[in-house]
């Protein structure tokens, strides 16, 4: 709506549209009141559109302001980071951490009855659709995120309700349990990358996926504290043994699909200097779980 000066009696009328050669109109609440009256419009070879604005309610009145219309379909959206020198997303993939917390209940029901009985599962080889893995929803062997960070948590309020049993109970001690497991989480998940750049594996694990197989750990450690806790020491040994043999199972049989050469993975006879050294890593990752789960547990059950 906007209200358009009649040549005749000069009067102001309101009008669905203002066109026509030689108008002068007006448009109450989109312009201020000292330039409130448009008398031209422009547009440039780039296809930017301008439109000149004066004080003075006459097409006859060439001298103005000249204001720049701004259609905002035609630029990106703003973005708050987007003239740092830096981006979020080059240091934390938001589009593929979607990914990994793509679960379901179902997903993850089965995915933790895999962890504590990995015993009787036969394939381990992750689907794929088009070249690329499905979500972890749709296929148990797929890794998660979910299940280690909500593990982590979990292990972090059970040591505090074990502390808290033997008044041993403080917000330090706490902080500091967390800390030094996430601080061994990092030095296991950089020891990995570093033993597969020296042993130059070719394989298409992430520095995600050997977070979340390094994470699959506290499920089994929270097993071991709640026994502790309900059956004392000897429940704490018998079900932390369990959980330490199953994890043991569970990433050799995951990670030799992935670090083991293609004829190792089909139980063919490894031959070769490199395969053993492969073989030896994927061996060794699996027996370093069982070692952190008795490290960041033991002192908390008494």
């Amino acid at each position: 709506m906007s209200l358009r000066e009649e040549a005749g009696s000069g009067g102001w009328h309101y009008k669905e549209l203002c066109a026509g050669q030689g108008q002068t109109c007006a448009f109450p609440g989109l312009l201020n009141h000292y330039v409130p009256h448009i008398i031209s419009f422009a547009e440039d070879e780039a296809g930017e559109l301008y439109f000149l604005s004066t004080a003075i309610p006459s097409a006859a009145v060439p001298a103005g302001v000249l204001y720049q219309i701004v259609d905002p379909s035609r630029y990106p959206p703003f973005h708050p980071f987007a003239r740092w020198p830096w981006q979020i997303d080059r240091f934390i993939p938001m589009t593929k951490l979607k990914y990994y917390f793509a679960v379901d209940t179902v997903y993850v029901g089965k995915k933790l009855g895999l962890l504590l009985f990995p015993f009787m599962h036969q394939d381990w080889q992750v689907r794929y659709q088009q070249d690329t893995p499905v979500a972890p929803r749709f296929d148990i062997n797929a890794p998660d995120l979910y299940i280690p960070v909500m593990a982590f948590i979990t292990y972090i309020l059970v040591a505090g309700l074990a502390l808290g049993t033997q008044n041993r109970f403080s917000p330090d001690i706490l902080g500091l349990q967390a800390s030094s497991a996430l601080a061994w989480l990092i030095v296991e998940v950089l020891a990995i990358l570093l033993s597969l750049y020296l042993v130059t594996v070719n394989t298409d694990l992430t520095t995600i996926d050997l977070v979340a197989f390094s994470g699959y750990k506290y499920v089994g450690m929270i097993v071991g504290i709640v026994s502790g806790l309900l059956f004392g020491k000897t429940g704490y040994h018998l079900l932390l043994s369990w959980c330490c043999l199953s994890i043991f199972v569970f990433m050799i049989r995951t990670l030799r699909l992935k670090i083991l050469s293609e004829a190792a993975a089909e139980g063919v006879l490894v031959r070769g200097a490199k395969n053993q050294l492969r073989m030896y890593l994927t061996m060794a990752i699996a027996a370093l779980q069982p070692l952190f789960m008795y490290w960041l547990t033991f002192h908390l059950v008494r």
